[in-house]
C-alpha cells in the first residue's frame, strides 16, 4: 500500500486549524499546526510531522478546494422593542443580504428569531417566529423561492447577552440569518 499523506488545513471560514491524531498499529503523532503533515503506511509508525508549503497544499489538495462550496455567511438584524420592526441600520443590510444568496447557485437560508427576556417564554417563543417570518417575507418579495428558507425561534433560550429574566436588552431582540 502506497504512503498516505495525512495533511491538517485551517478551515477555510475561520482560519482555526484546531489539531488531528494520525495513528495505527505500530504508533500515532498530532497534527497542531497549519499545514501540519505526516505520511501514513500500513507498515509503520506515522512519519514524523512536517510542513508543506502553500504552493504544496495548492498542488495536492487544490483540485478539491476549489470543489468546495463557498463558506456559509452569517447576517444579523435587530429589531425594535417588542416589534416585528428592523432599526434602519438593520433594514439596510437587507440589500447586502440578498446579494448573498442571489450569488449561489443552489442557496439555502436559515432565518432564526430570538428575543430578549422582556414578557414570557412563551410569548417570546412566539415574537422570534414572528421576527424570523418577516425576514422570509421580505426575502420572498425580492424574488427568492419560499422553499429555500427555513425559519425557526428560539425565543429567549438563546440570548447574544445573558441576562436576568425581564431586562431589556436591545442586542437579544435579532434574527440570525446563515446564507450557505
Amino acid at each position: 500500500m502506497p504512503p498516505t499523506l495525512i495533511a491538517l488545513l485551517p478551515d477555510p471560514e475561520t482560519k482555526n486549524t484546531g489539531r488531528a491524531r494520525v495513528f495505527n498499529e505500530f504508533g500515532s503523532t498530532n497534527l497542531v499546526t497549519p499545514r501540519a503533515a505526516s505520511l501514513a503506511t500500513g507498515t509503520a509508525a506515522p512519519g514524523a510531522v512536517t510542513t508543506i508549503s502553500e504552493e504544496e497544499v495548492a498542488q495536492l489538495f487544490g483540485d478539491a478546494l476549489s470543489a468546495m462550496p463557498p463558506a456559509p455567511r452569517h447576517f444579523t438584524l435587530q429589531f425594535r422593542f417588542e416589534s416585528d420592526a428592523l432599526t434602519s441600520e438593520s433594514a439596510a443590510q437587507i440589500p447586502e443580504i440578498l446579494k448573498a444568496v442571489k450569488a449561489l447557485a443552489v442557496p439555502e437560508v436559515v432565518v432564526v428569531g430570538h428575543t430578549d427576556t422582556m414578557g414570557d417564554g412563551k410569548s417570546n417563543l412566539s415574537l422570534g417566529l414572528k421576527r424570523a417570518e418577516m425576514v422570509r417575507s421580505i426575502l420572498v418579495q425580492a424574488g427568492l423561492s419560499p422553499g429555500t428558507i427555513d425559519i425557526t425561534s428560539h425565543g429567549e433560550a438563546d440570548l447574544l447577552v445573558q441576562t436576568r429574566n425581564n431586562v431589556p436588552e436591545p442586542r437579544n431582540r435579532r434574527v440570525e440569518i446563515t446564507v450557505r
